[in-house]
């Protein structure tokens, strides 16, 4: 894939734990803007949420397909998280450039160290929670996880919240503590230069 230059837009990264709020934003961003942003669909080889919808939400495959698309080169970046394998592909992002659109991919802490070494020219935004704790009343509340899946993003979170400390990985950093703050943040960062 070519790198995304001046004729094309600059992808995203959003990147954060389980729960800190990055699907609620890029929902709102994606409503607000609908022309403006794309979004990558990444696959996985977990199975889908209640009202979820393959190629809107993921693309569901099993780990035989997932596979074969690795050693074919076929991601940007790919990662296993828990049990289940996810994966930004190199079509899905190209599609979404092809229509003149900000791609944007909301991948793990593994992935970003991938597309940061590619040719993505993408810029990095991390969104954070106020606190482990706040995380884990958050992923509790959900009620759709089990307590072994809970452990296993609790321990992923503090990783990824060590990882973010990283001089120059991400080119901001969202503490999602007061939605209408992050939203405000966020969407500046997404769309520079929109009044509030």
């Amino acid at each position: 894939m070519p790198p995304i230059g001046a004729d094309r837009p600059r992808p995203i990264v959003i990147s954060g734990p389980s729960g800190a709020g990055k699907s609620t934003l890029l929902k709102r961003l994606l409503d607000q803007y609908p022309d403006r942003f794309g979004f990558s669909v990444s696959h996985t080889t977990r199975a889908p949420r209640t009202g979820e919808e393959h190629g809107k939400h993921y693309h569901y495959t099993d780990k035989e397909a997932f596979m074969k698309l690795v050693d074919e080169g076929g991601f940007i970046e790919h990662a296993q998280f828990g049990s289940n394998l996810y994966g930004t592909s190199v079509k899905a992002v190209k599609d979404v450039a092809d229509v003149g659109r900000v791609c944007i991919l909301d991948i793990e802490m593994e992935g970003v160290k991938q597309v940061k070494k590619t040719d993505l020219n993408a810029r990095f935004l991390f969104l954070q929670p106020p606190s482990v704790e706040i995380l884990e009343q958050r992923l509790r509340g959900r009620e759709s996880d089990t307590e072994e899946a809970i452990q296993q993003r609790l321990a992923q979170a503090r990783n990824e919240l060590e990882f973010a400390k990283t001089p120059g990985v991400h080119d901001q950093i969202i503490v999602n503590d007061d939605l209408e703050k992050a939203w405000t943040e966020f969407r500046e960062f997404c769309v520079p230069g929109q009044a509030p």
